[in-house]
């Protein structure tokens, strides 16, 4: 279940209590849902108890009582709760994250892409030739940064849907490098990399090399790409595919009769997943490709801490069971997203590292 669908959902029960006089408020428009401020309030948190509180007459948490009732038991919701002053709190089943991950893997490179178009770095500005990069970076203000900012923007806003060039490209604390000077010294991925990773209005830190190890959240993002690769490889070796199911089975229980929830990392990583779309959607609307960029880190450090949590491949004589097909496939849709990302920003999603 991704984040449009719970907010259609939570919308749906505002509906039907408004219909059946529960409640006696204008519907809202659109519902926002969000990943909750801190861990252990489950996996969407909406204040809209809140907002209708004034308007219904009512208090905050008795809104969010009746709102709840026609809540509970909805698929792909395993709890709704409610904290605080009316905030109703989300925790979803390990069917919708089974459900996610298969959409993910069905959709591909079209997942979060609209456009669905071009190969790995449709649309990059060369930066190999100097005159020609120069003459890119001198057409913009801002320099080498607005070049590679105003790109990528464009390939995010047909991503998100958006037509046309959108409304002109954010005022950008500028960069004195060329991009060619920027290639030559750090590569093209890393130089893409810190010209697009600050927001707007903060400066560019141009590092004296590129570091090859997870400290650097570029190289962090490609190896989280290369692992979920490697893992299919290794899985093909061992002589299995991934297939979407729970992935919070105990692997030394061969039976497969133990069927534990999916842990903490695992669902985080689903938030994380299904908000993809909606993160392309945002840096397009809001000109800030920088949420993007931060979005992979978080989705790559995810990945790290759920692999950690639940290794997708058979350990010494384990035979390969339902649970690891079932990882395996999430580490699949983790990489889809990865690459994807990548992809927009014109980075490269190595298959090795």
């Amino acid at each position: 279940m991704t984040p449009a669908e719970l907010s259609r959902t939570v919308l749906r029960s505002v509906r039907g209590a408004v219909e059946e006089r529960e409640l006696s408020v204008p519907v809202p428009a659109r519902i926002v849902v969000q990943p909750p401020p801190r861990p252990g309030c489950g996996d969407y948190a909406s204040n809209v108890a809140l907002q209708l509180a004034k308007p219904a007459g009512r208090p905050a948490r008795e809104v969010a009582e009746i709102l709840r009732k026609r809540l509970a038991g909805t698929a792909g919701i395993d709890r709704v709760e409610i904290a605080g002053p009316g905030f109703l709190n989300f925790t979803l089943g390990d069917g919708a994250l089974v459900a996610l991950v298969r959409d993910v893997l069905a959709q591909g490179t079209a997942y979060g892409d609209r456009s669905a178009g071009g190969g790995p770095v449709a649309g990059r500005i060369s930066i190999s030739t100097g005159t020609s990069t120069d003459r890119v970076s001198a057409g913009r203000p801002g320099g080498a940064r607005a070049a590679v900012v105003g790109e990528v923007l464009e390939r995010i806003g047909a991503a998100a849907g958006r037509t046309g060039r959108g409304d002109g490209h954010p005022a950008l604390v500028p960069v004195p490098d060329d991009l060619a000077t920027l290639t030559a010294r750090l590569g093209t991925d890393e130089a893409r990399w810190i010209l697009l990773r600050p927001a707007a209005h903060d400066p560019v830190r141009v590092p004296e090399r590129p570091v090859q190890r997870e400290s650097n959240p570029r190289f962090r993002v490609q190896y989280a790409h290369a692992r979920t690769r490697a893992l299919v490889r290794n899985a093909a070796d061992l002589g299995f595919l991934s297939e979407p199911g729970g992935v919070g089975a105990s692997a030394a229980d061969g039976s497969g009769a133990e069927l534990r929830p999916a842990p903490a990392s695992a669902h985080a990583l689903h938030t994380l997943l299904a908000g993809h779309p909606s993160v392309v959607e945002a840096a397009a609307r809001l000109r800030a490709p920088d949420r993007l960029v931060r979005h992979l880190e978080a989705t790559a450090d995810a990945f790290f801490r759920w692999h950690d949590d639940c290794p997708p491949l058979p350990v010494g004589e384990q035979k390969p069971l339902a649970v690891h097909r079932a990882r395996l496939a999430l580490a699949e849709a983790a990489g889809t997203v990865l690459a994807n990302g990548l992809r927009l920003l014109g980075i490269s999603a190595p298959e090795h590292l």
